[in-house]
């Protein structure tokens, strides 16, 4: 079971450790009620004064860390999950009291801190206003207690600096989502210049080679000589159209995962086929990220022409790539058997990777599933 969500934009260790710093360090404020209730003559006091502050602690920084994750994928926070879990923090500040006395109010910071980073600001705001003001009505109606008036200041001044937090963590997300579209549009617009430039040489160097061989054929008995010269005008042509379209292949042969995941989400959407494809893509060395482009390529390209499907699934995880459909499945002579399979387990036994062509279960449709052995040397099922 995951505490916290997959960050779908990776960072280094570093910065990830940072991130929980800047969370933790905060915490050095309940320090006046950790050493109350380090002080407390009972032990059992003691010791819940002690667990419910490191509870408290630990559930205050992942559900930091929670919330930064779900704004860095652009996912809304659930209230009813934020609600709970500032529910959870407030109960473990209350079940504190008998061993931190009325220093549990310090935990009152954390919680309006929270609240402006899980919840809308409405909601925010009253649990702001809430937590500022129960220092001061507890401090006249509960003996012994004083009115803390620095804890009101404290909740306001976390409250504004949590607010320009969750704030900056909104834009960062935003701009890493602007980013991956231009990647994706720029990846479209490389694909539209290499169909245009491939139309151009192949659509003027084959139409001269087709007349040229077309008047070679009329000459062959009349003028065998200048048929010999247009026939080798026709195989210089020829080589000049390979040589031209190599080097313009050449520029756009690198293939990778998260471009054909882009590539077939169009593709499909043009063929009228419900697609289902991952949001994120699991980090992948470069020559397993290869493979599974090509393989994703394959798979969409058999269900647009071939299959007929109505739905296509693709399913990608760092071991394994897997594209099926409801459509007519594999059969004789189709792509199942064909050149675009046949190239992709030449790729896939460069990594020891298989190459499974079946019906999913159910009966109906067409699987492809390429997956990569673990270091063991065993297939993922």
């Amino acid at each position: 079971m995951k505490l916290l969500p997959e960050d779908p934009h990776p960072v280094s260790r570093r910065w990830r450790l940072t991130g929980w710093l800047l969370a933790a360090v905060w915490l050095v404020f309940l320090n006046v009620a950790l050493d109350t209730a380090l002080h407390q003559e009972q032990v059992w006091r003691r010791v819940l004064g002690v667990g419910t502050l490191v509870a408290f602690g630990l559930g205050y920084v992942l559900a930091f860390e929670w919330g930064r994750l779900m704004r860095r994928s652009r996912r809304q926070i659930p209230p009813r999950r934020a609600w709970v879990i500032l529910g959870g923090l407030l109960a473990l500040g209350l079940a504190g009291i008998p061993g931190t006395g009325g220093e549990w109010m310090a935990t009152l910071v954390f919680v309006a801190a929270a609240a402006i980073f899980l919840l809308p600001t409405r909601p925010a705001v009253v649990v702001v206003l809430l937590a500022a003001f129960t220092p001061v009505v507890l401090g006249r109606l509960v003996s012994g207690w004083q009115a803390e008036q620095t804890i009101v200041f404290a909740v306001v001044l976390a409250s504004f600096a949590m607010f320009g937090v969750s704030r900056l963590a909104q834009r960062n997300g935003e701009l890493q989502a602007a980013q991956q579209e231009i990647r994706r549009l720029a990846v479209a617009e490389e694909r539209a210049r290499t169909a245009r430039d491939l139309h151009d040489i192949l659509g003027h160097s084959l139409t001269v080679v087709a007349v040229k061989a077309e008047l070679a054929g009329r000459l062959l008995e009349l003028d065998p000589a200048r048929a010999a010269v247009e026939i080798a005008d026709v195989e210089r042509l020829a080589r000049e159209a390979l040589a031209d379209v190599r080097g313009t292949v050449g520029a756009y042969r690198g293939v990778d995962l998260a471009s054909e995941l882009a590539g077939a989400r169009s593709a499909l959407a043009a063929a009228g086929v419900v697609a289902e494809l991952p949001e994120t893509v699991p980090e992948l060395p470069a020559d397993r990220d290869e493979l599974f482009g090509w393989a994703v390529r394959e798979g969409v390209t058999n269900v647009v022409r071939h299959s007929g499907a109505r739905r296509c699934v693709i399913r990608v995880d760092p071991a394994a790539v897997e594209v099926r459909d409801d459509g007519r499945g594999p059969a004789a002579g189709s792509p199942a058997t064909g050149h675009g399979l046949v190239g992709l387990r030449e790729r896939a036994d460069l990594l020891d990777a298989t190459v499974t062509v079946a019906r999913p279960p159910g009966g109906r449709g067409f699987l492809l599933r390429v997956a990569v052995p673990d270091p063991n040397g065993r297939t993922p099922g």
